[in-house]
């Protein structure tokens, strides 16, 4: 409803990792800290970025079940857990197995903020690689500079205006 969007447990404009870590944790909480919730539901909207990111919140779910005690499953059950739902639920498991402790809810409730605050690196503009090093303006004037003559007379009256004396 947040998004303009009709009512889902899924909406379009969110991120997914994000979406599927608070569905399973709202579903394992008591109504009282179900409550603590609610400020989370506007960071999550237009919190859906690219392939990047998602991966990056993927990872970020992982590391944090671990960090909550929660060891990643064997064989091939491994194999979906860098996807968006399965490391999403996979975190909110691990908080809710702990109680949750009230630690483990405010953790989460911090951890749920993080993700939905990544956002994609903004493009730094990549100069060619023949362009790193000094200045190109600087090094004509020292070239200029250090020409035979340079301290001539006509040294002088040869050298562009836009170079100082």
């Amino acid at each position: 409803m947040l998004a303009d969007e009709p009512f889902s447990d899924r909406p379009a404009s969110a991120s997914p990792v994000i979406a599927a870590l608070l569905r399973t944790y709202n579903d394992g909480l008591d109504d009282k800290r179900r409550q603590d919730l609610y400020p989370l539901a506007a960071l999550v909207v237009d919190s859906l970025c690219g392939r990047a990111v998602e991966e990056e919140r993927a990872t970020r779910c992982l590391a944090f079940a671990g960090e909550l005690g929660r060891g990643l499953p064997s064989g091939r059950a491994t194999i979906g857990l860098g996807t968006a739902e399965p490391s999403g639920t996979l975190a909110a498991l691990a908080a809710l197995a702990t109680g949750p402790t009230p630690d483990a809810h405010d953790r989460t409730l911090a951890f749920t903020r993080e993700l939905a605050m990544l956002r994609p690196q903004p493009r730094r503009r990549r100069w060619p690689s023949w362009l790193g090093g000094r200045d190109p303006g600087q090094a004509v004037a020292d070239a200029l500079e250090a020409s035979p003559g340079a301290d001539d007379e006509a040294g002088a009256r040869s050298r562009p205006s836009f170079v100082a004396s």
